[in-house]
């Protein structure tokens, strides 16, 4: 049985309900995750994103670098993010990695995160990867019409990242699509709850909170 399965089953909450928001890039999970975090007291709400677990390759030069297919499951560092998720478990501190994504590459600086009572985990892979998957209490899936993700993340891409059109083309078709159908699509099976629109719909928005705050009332928190 999993951590997470066995904290379920017990008579007793766990002391820390990680809740995992997954879902295609472009999808609204960020928003979603963004909309439980300002439900909840900053104090007892801490938000971990996958992507901060991007591989550094020091070794590769910036154009190898630009061609890595990044929304494959090897491209980040899960094991490093378990550490990270069983640390926070335990009520340990943890620093996280910080990723610059113009450059593909790790900065020096890492951000101190400290345990709280809700863990959120978002990441367009967090229910395709088994490790994290079975940490997570409350998992999410966010959905998209595919042209609406695809608009959101040139727009991203272009806006953010300070990539070109081209750019943004070239991996869409190259690894983003193959990629979410291959393991995002496919991880939507594993969901609790699935949810289109993520943080617009504030119908799901509320009824998750309700589901943490009560989880909070049990702890006594």
């Amino acid at each position: 049985m999993t951590q997470a399965a066995s904290s379920a089953s017990s008579d007793h909450p766990p002391r820390t309900l990680f809740v995992g928001v997954a879902g295609g890039t472009g999808s609204g999970k960020t928003t979603m995750a963004h909309a439980l975090l300002a439900g909840l007291p900053s104090s007892r709400c801490t938000h971990v994103q996958y992507d901060s677990y991007y591989r550094d390759h020091p070794e590769l030069d910036e154009e190898a670098r630009d061609a890595l297919n990044f929304d494959h499951p090897s491209a980040l560092e899960t094991e490093l993010m378990v550490k990270h998720l069983d640390q926070l478990r335990a009520g340990k501190p943890v620093d996280i990695p910080v990723y610059d994504f113009a450059s593909h590459r790790r900065k020096t600086e890492t951000v101190r995160l400290h345990p709280s009572p809700v863990i959120v985990v978002e990441g367009i892979l967090v229910l395709a990867e088994p490790s994290i998957r079975e940490r997570l209490d409350v998992k999410l899936f966010v959905e998209a019409a595919a042209d609406i993700r695809l608009m959101r993340r040139i727009s991203r891409d272009m806006e953010v990242r300070g990539r070109t059109f081209a750019q943004v083309r070239a991996q869409y078709f190259e690894s983003v699509r193959p990629m979410h159908l291959a393991f995002v699509e496919p991880s939507k099976a594993f969901a609790d709850v699935i949810i289109p629109e993520g943080g617009e719909n504030r119908v799901a928005v509320d009824m998750i909170l309700s589901k943490v705050q009560h989880w909070l009332q049990r702890l006594g928190v």
